[in-house]
């Protein structure tokens, strides 16, 4: 057994013992692929990490940069409760139209608010219209970005917010910088947003690698301490 087969296995098993994603999650998960998007969404334990992660910082609204199926979107939706909202930001319209079928067919389709359009774009809308802050922001849309996105996210923050950043590692290719095209544009995305997560003090935060059937990555995880007078968290 190599070892992307063994990582699959454990993850196999942690979700028959330990993470038992519910059966809405399992469709809407099927129910993507079957329309024909990737199957790039995030783990069932991580999916649901992230839904506990909401709980726990005891969010009510939350942001999302990058909704594929709505598959993270549905647990954060679970997540936040009746009464709560997410926003989240897809470029594709076919995209978000399964993504509303998904989340409507899950009965959560009202706490969630789907805004399509280049993320740079929508975000900014957000931060102009005055919204937010947000308790939780997920970031996980295209990668050469990503350190434009953490910017955005803590124009939309509070002490306290709590930003996760997917797809960190991205197979240790985060250690190499030499690379062309769009592999090279992600990674240097990644590093530019691990690098301003550490060097930005409103920030405090980490980052972890994991591996699974989806191979070998990870993620950042990071808490607001402090934002910039004048932006939606600050006092």
């Amino acid at each position: 057994m190599t070892s992307r087969e063994q990582w699959s296995a454990v993850d196999d098993y942690l979700v028959e013992t330990a993470i038992r994603p519910d059966a809405a999650s399992d469709r809407t998960r099927a129910a993507t692929h079957e329309a024909g998007l990737p199957p790039i969404e995030v783990p069932a334990g991580q999916g649901k990490l992230m839904g506990l992660i909401a709980e726990l910082a005891g969010a009510r609204s939350v942001l999302e940069f990058g909704t594929l199926g709505g598959y993270s979107t549905q647990w954060f939706a679970a997540a936040v409760g009746p009464g709560g909202t997410v926003t989240t930001l897809e470029y594709e319209p076919r995209h978000a139209e399964v993504a509303r079928a998904n989340l409507d067919a899950a009965g959560l389709g009202d706490r969630v608010q789907i805004r399509v359009g280049a993320a740079l774009a929508t975000v900014q809308e957000l931060i102009d219209s005055g919204a937010g802050p947000f308790d939780v922001v997920f970031i996980d849309a295209d990668k050469a970005n990503n350190a434009n996105y953490l910017d955005a996210a803590l124009k939309l923050s509070r002490p306290g917010t709590v930003i996760i950043g997917d797809n960190v590692v991205r197979g240790g290719r985060v250690l190499d910088d030499s690379g062309t095209g769009a592999d090279a544009a992600d990674v240097a995305g990644i590093r530019a947003y691990l690098q301003r997560q550490g060097d930005d003090p409103r920030l405090d935060g980490t980052a972890l690698q994991t591996v699974g059937g989806k191979g070998w990555d990870g993620f950042a995880l990071a808490i607001v301490r402090d934002v910039e007078p004048g932006v939606a968290g600050a006092e």
